[in-house]
């Protein structure tokens, strides 16, 4: 296991797991993953390389959604058959983004994608009230995807709209996430959110199912090729795991406010990096 010199496996072992645990229940509360503060840790705090930074994160991925998704099904708050649904257009926007990949400059979609992170951040802050549509989408209603989650006044009903919108843009984060390499948990929660106005808590939630089906194969993948340590993906999965059952209980009474607020810290943080990133080629 790759580890820092003045440290002993040990410490580097609960280091690991107490940093995990932190972007488990970040991951949790967003809809994001954990993944997305996994590998920056691992590569800059541990100096551990990134494709075994990678082959961790995508297993924490996993145990992210594996741990939240369950609770949040539970509770009534995922949606399962928007997340099937859309789950289709980001495969599918996957496999267009790793055949484009040999053919487009990654560094100029990195900028790109954080510039668009950055105005998503802002309008996510923005829109703090969240309004229902009265008529019901076509589409939505064919495929059944309306739905209700709990609240403090019993179950609260939703209309989900604009589904051709949101099934598009899902693509779009299918196609960047095989373009870059990056998980497209951000674009998922401002998709359902934004354009499909579903509520903010109920896109959060059906963002982490979505996002361990994704991750799944992915981490076949990295497994095949020998970048999963299980030295390193251990502590990593049980504490991300044990910061998305610790997130899964304090959403049901966080402030969507705060949520937002949150939401949009992360995403700004996310533009900058993939725009520096970008801006020095080193993606």
């Amino acid at each position: 296991m790759p580890a820092l010199a003045h440290l002993s496996n040990l410490e580097f072992t609960l280091l690991v797991a107490l940093g995990s645990l932190l972007a488990g229940l970040l991951g949790a509360l967003t809809g994001l993953g954990g993944g997305v503060v996994i590998v920056p840790l691992l590569t800059i705090a541990f100096g551990v390389d990134i494709r075994y930074a990678i082959g961790a994160s995508l297993v924490s991925v996993i145990a992210t959604s594996s741990g939240a998704a369950a609770a949040y099904l539970r509770e009534g708050y995922s949606n399962i058959r928007v997340g099937m649904f859309l789950e289709l257009a980001t495969t599918i926007g996957a496999i267009s983004g790793a055949y484009l990949a040999p053919h487009v400059p990654t560094s100029a979609i990195a900028i790109i994608f954080g510039v668009v992170l950055l105005y998503s951040a802002y309008t996510a802050n923005k829109q703090l009230h969240e309004t229902q549509a009265i008529e019901p989408d076509r589409f939505a209603k064919r495929l059944r995807l309306d739905g209700s989650y709990p609240s403090e006044n019993g179950p609260k009903s939703y209309n989900v709209q604009n589904v051709p919108a949101g099934f598009g843009l899902m693509y779009v984060a299918g196609t960047i996430s095989g373009l870059l390499g990056i998980g497209s948990g951000a674009v998922k929660v401002l998709a359902m959110d934004q354009a499909m106005h579903i509520p903010f808590k109920v896109s959060t939630t059906t963002s982490n199912f979505m996002i361990g089906v994704t991750a799944a194969a992915s981490a076949g993948i990295y497994f095949h090729k020998g970048y999963i340590d299980p030295g390193l993906a251990m502590p990593v999965m049980l504490g991300v795991l044990a910061g998305a059952l610790i997130g899964a209980r304090i959403l049901p009474d966080a402030k969507v406010k705060s949520l937002r607020l949150i939401f949009s810290l992360v995403i700004v943080a996310l533009a900058i990096e993939m725009i520096l990133k970008g801006a020095k080629g080193h993606l």
